[in-house]
């Protein structure tokens, strides 16, 4: 672990010089979530017997996560853990508060990601502790003993793309301090699943897969020595059962198991094998078998499913997870459709209740649901942020639209920044593309985007139009799951498309033109990480590589980079006319270039991520050239070793500072990749897949825990840009806008619906100590130098009060101080001058319903130019702050002045009435002034009750009554009120409120003349 320390003079000064950033140089920064709320790939589910409302599931890439409530809400559990990567999760029957988590999938696809080993927790799931079995890397299943929690066993399918040791089945009897292999075959061979007899827990079952996924797409080797395998002493001893199940020469994969609760002699298999495939019975406790169903729905592609279960209290009752759910009431003889949509959903586990049967978790690649009615209704999967992305990308719409290729569930959609104070299901849309797409919209029409291979969807209509290369059905071309899809930077018209060839069309893919020849490498050698399962047909195999990244330079249409996922970098600096090959001389055949960046302040420059996780290599590979690929350097220091890099991205403002993803987390640089540092700051881990830099936002795009934005990278950027001052600093703050605060006219969504976080509604006003400071002091001035708000570290922070549920968390303003201890602080100014001086600042339930704010703020700044100053010990900084109307409004130059003279004119007119008040107070607090008759009383009806409340008029006419302009507390509400008229919409005041101000205005000279007769 780094070690995290506070500024001191020394080390400011030496900053510039510096190899790390301490972590307390970005401290105040943090991700937001903004869904979507669409679960992914979930293979771990259980529940507890005993609390039937009690769930947890492990998400593939998301963590583990709980509910309370039958899976109306989950929250997760296991942000802490180095890892999001989840294969199964186990609760001790005997004492729910003992868990363990397996990491690691637990099963074999092309996009896995691996683990860290075994996880247990002693208190529920609050807090976790690591317990060893660190490079099984893929750990299936996790079974405790129903009465000892300390007895553990896993099933430890092993390292995916090469052999180890660590693998097959092993049992901890001290709760994990200390681990035997008790079944093992070889280095090729794991474990897939572990079962307890429900009768006899000295009876076990487990299931031996030997099975590698491969170097190239898609490419997986099975040996011989898979089966089922049963041990009657606890686990000490092991036999394999062969009787009636296929044979190896039949071609024998994946087994998962099933046995009844209430008959232990009934067990049930689904068996992946090339002959007598199908799903089997044993009715002698796994002595021999039978087969029943040769269905392939029920047992095809094994290596994704093999799940089998049988109701707790009848033994012909199964079910059966795979692209949908299947049951039988038959005892397996004939199957029907359980749950599943037309298209599948891939089940992967089955979580029964023992005692109430009726109550199910199924887990799936769509996440958990959960049934309390045997499966008639089930809870929603629309509530789980756990959304697998391959790539995102943003648009230039304000606010901007991230895309992507979700895992399962098609190209999506998901805006930054919601018109409700969040980002809810109204905000997230499908975009026509497939699960595996990149997106690209068009830079010229925010409403027309292209995904995938190639489509092209209008937002506006819904409809989605095939604009594919028409040559693409020849067959001439390969591709696989995930092809590169991008316009190019320097030409808005240019899209280009990468299959073996790249491909490109000026005109929204009506023609297409190839630029490139075949990229890929002829003939790539064979990894030795195919190990034993390398054959001589291997050596001779037909080109199976693609272009898998696609790199234009933001300074030249003409200079493309392509990098493919068989290892090689190409390059073309006229257009596609002619290429070079310039890989870095490191790299061998499927060194997988999983992304490359062009730079942004020099044509030579381009970073190169490289994946080598195919090849068992879990090291993290990013290379560099500032010279057209003529010399290249690897840059990696500071990186966890055991991080494969998915990305890696050039700031677009800032030369030097760069950003990474790796299967674990965000990194960044501020000398080009030198030295590296974590940016996970509050994000869970999880596999960056993708990530991109919209103008001052970092943008991040998960594998499993769907989509993050670091909002404003200004400290980041002032720190790449070196800093040699002892003085406190003041960053550059980046363009602000006055987005108005909009609540929808219908009730708010409820509070337990989950939602995606808006951005702070104002400006982030960064700086950073040197050290502990008594006061600070930051002031916002105008264009001709005067104040327009002024904020002390002095100032006690603002309260709201939040306790009741109607109040939606998302419309609460954050409590925030200006921080004086060493390192960095984030303030936001809201754009907005001081709220009124006594005004009453309580929350109307009815404001919130009728669409007007009751909690009297001061009016927006005017766009424009401002200065921001900062005070620290006498020594003063400044910087410029340019606010922006909100893009999407529709308002003359005329319109917005007169909307902002009226505002400031109400506005001070308030304060004129509210120096009188405070005037009054003054008097009427003094307890040695000696009052006339009638004198005291007068002023006091004068002066009115309480103090002013703008959203006291939203009550109508009876309460407007008792609120007339004959006080100063009622004309001071009006005043409020009609403020908040201006400020509630970017229009141009109506006549009716230009009246209404001047008959105020009226008013106030009266109440003025009043006073002087009064004092």
């Amino acid at each position: 672990m780094r070690t995290l320390f506070a500024f001191s003079l020394l080390f400011l000064s030496q900053f510039a010089f510096s190899q790390s950033v301490p972590k307390s140089a970005y401290q105040d920064m943090e991700y937001r979530m903004i869904g979507p709320f669409r679960a992914g790939r979930t293979v771990g589910a259980v529940g507890i017997p005993t609390q039937p409302n009690v769930f947890f599931m492990g998400v593939n890439n998301g963590g583990v996560w709980k509910t309370d409530d039958y899976g109306r809400t989950w929250n997760p559990i296991f942000d802490e853990a180095p890892t999001g990567s989840v294969g199964d999760i186990a609760v001790s029957p005997s004492n729910p508060n003992v868990i363990y988590v397996g990491t690691g999938e637990g099963l074999h696809r092309p996009d896995l990601s691996v683990g860290d080993g075994m996880f247990k927790s002693t208190d529920g799931g609050k807090n976790w502790q690591f317990i060893g079995l660190g490079d099984i890397q893929q750990i299936a299943r996790v079974i405790v003993h129903p009465t000892n929690p300390d007895i553990v066993f896993v099933a430890g399918l092993g390292h995916p793309y090469g052999a180890n040791e660590m693998r097959g089945v092993f049992r901890s009897k001290d709760g994990g301090k200390n681990w035997e292999k008790v079944l093992y075959i070889n280095h090729n061979t794991g474990s897939v699943q572990v079962e307890f007899d429900p009768s006899n827990p000295n009876v076990l079952f487990a299931d031996l897969w030997e099975h590698q996924e491969g170097p190239w797409e898609n490419a997986s080797f099975s040996g011989p020595n898979s089966g089922l395998y049963k041990s009657t002493d606890g686990g000490t001893s092991w036999k394999i059962i062969e009787k009636g199940l296929p044979t190896v020469e039949q071609g024998l994969g994946r087994i998962g198991i099933g046995i009844s609760p209430s008959n232990s002699k009934r067990i049930y298999a689904t068996v992946d094998a090339r002959q007598n495939g199908g799903v089997y019975r044993s009715d002698d406790g796994g002595e021999s078998w039978a087969l029943i169903a040769e269905d392939r729905r029920l047992w095809g592609r094994g290596s994704d499913f093999a799940e089998i279960r049988v109701h707790p209290k009848n033994p012909d009752l199964v079910y059966v997870a795979n692209v949908a759910a299947y049951r039988s009431e038959d005892g397996g003889k004939t199957w029907m459709s359980f749950k599943g949509a037309p298209g599948g959903d891939d089940y992967h586990r089955i979580w029964i209740n023992p005692l109430q049967p009726d109550i199910m978790l199924f887990a799936a690649d769509q996440g958990a649901v959960v049934t309390v009615n045997a499966g008639k209704t089930w809870s929603s999967w629309y509530n789980q942020p756990t959304s697998q992305l391959y790539h995102v990308i943003t648009d230039n719409n304000f606010p901007y639209w991230v895309y992507g290729g979700q895992q399962e569930s098609g190209a999506i959609g998901v805006a930054s920044r919601g018109n409700g104070g969040q980002i809810s299901f109204r905000e997230f849309m499908g975009v026509g593309a497939d699960e595996y797409a990149y997106v690209a919209p068009d830079p010229k029409d925010s409403n027309i985007i292209y995904g995938g291979r190639v489509t092209r969807f209008n937002k506006k209509t819904g409809q989605n139009q095939n604009v594919a290369p028409e040559a693409l059905r020849s067959g001439d071309f390969r591709g696989v799951r995930t092809m590169p899809l991008i316009f190019h930077p320097a030409d808005d018209n240019m899209l280009l498309f990468g299959t073996n060839v790249l491909w490109k069309t000026m005109n929204g893919g009506q023609d297409w033109e190839v630029i490139s020849p075949d990229l890929t490498r002829k003939q790539p050698e064979v990894p030795a990480s195919v190990g034993d399962f390398k054959t001589e047909s291997m050596n001779t195999m037909p080109q199976r590589a693609i272009i898998y990244a696609i790199g234009p330079s933001p300074l030249d249409r003409n200079i493309i980079w392509a990098g493919t996922d068989d290892g090689l970098v190409q390059l073309t600096r006229d257009g596609g006319k002619t290429w070079k090959n310039v890989t870095p001389p490191q790299l061998k055949s499927w060194d997988k270039i999983s992304q490359l960046d062009a730079g942004h302040f020099d044509k030579g420059t381009v970073y190169v991520a490289v994946n080598w996780i195919r090849k068992d290599d879990m090291r993290p590979h990013i290379y560099k050239t500032h010279d057209f690929g003529a010399t290249w350097q690897e840059v990696v220091k500071g990186m966890e070793i055991n991080g494969p890099v998915n990305v890696v991205r050039e700031d677009s403002k800032q030369k030097g500072l760069l950003y990474a993803g790796t299967e674990r987390e965000v990194y960044f640089s501020i000398n080009d990749g030198a030295d590296w540092q974590s940016l996970r700051l509050n994000m869970p881990a999880s596999s960056i897949r993708d990530l991109v830099v919209h103008e001052s936002d970092l943008v991040i795009g998960t594998h499993g825990r769907s989509i993050w934005i670091l909002d404003d990278v200004s400290p980041l950027r002032g720190l790449a840009a070196g800093l040699k001052s002892s003085d406190p600093v003041l960053f550059e703050p980046s363009l602000a806008t006055r987005v108005r605060f909009n609540m929808f006219s219908d009730t708010p969504i409820p509070p337990e619906e989950p939602n995606g976080q808006n951005p702070y509604d104002g400006v982030a006003v960064d700086y950073l100590l040197p050290k502990q400071y008594g006061t600070v002091k930051l002031e916002i001035l105008n264009g001709k130098g005067v104040a327009v708000r002024t904020y002390s570290s002095n100032d006690l922070p603002e309260e709201i009060d939040s306790t009741d549920l109607r109040h939606p968390t998302y419309w609460l303003r954050p409590q925030q101080s200006l921080g004086t201890s060493a390192g960095h602080h984030r303030f936001i100014w809201d754009l907005k001058y001081d709220p009124p001086r006594g005004a009453n600042r309580s929350f109307s339930i009815t404001a919130v319903y009728k669409n007007t704010p009751s909690d009297p703020s001061g009016p927006y700044v005017h766009p424009g130019k401002y200065t921001v100053r900062l005070t620290v010990d006498g020594k003063t900084s400044e910087q410029s702050i340019n606010v922006r109307l909100d893009p999407r409004t529709e308002i003359s130059a005329s319109a917005l002045q007169q909307q902002t003279d009226l505002s400031l004119q109400v506005y001070n007119n308030y304060h004129q009435v509210q120096s009188i008040i405070e005037a009054i107070d003054k008097q009427l607090n003094d307890s040695k002034r000696k009052w006339k008759k009638g004198e005291k009383e007068k002023l006091q009806s004068f002066r009115g009750n309480g103090a002013a409340n703008a959203g006291d008029f939203l009550y109508g006419s009876i309460r407007a009554n008792t609120l007339d302009s004959e006080t100063l507390v009622g004309l001071q509400s009006k005043f409020l009120y009609m403020l908040s008229v201006l400020q509630s919409v970017e229009a141009q005041p109506t006549n009716a409120v230009v009246s209404g101000i001047e008959q105020l205005e009226l008013r106030l000279k009266e109440m003025l003349t009043k006073w002087e007769g009064l004092k």
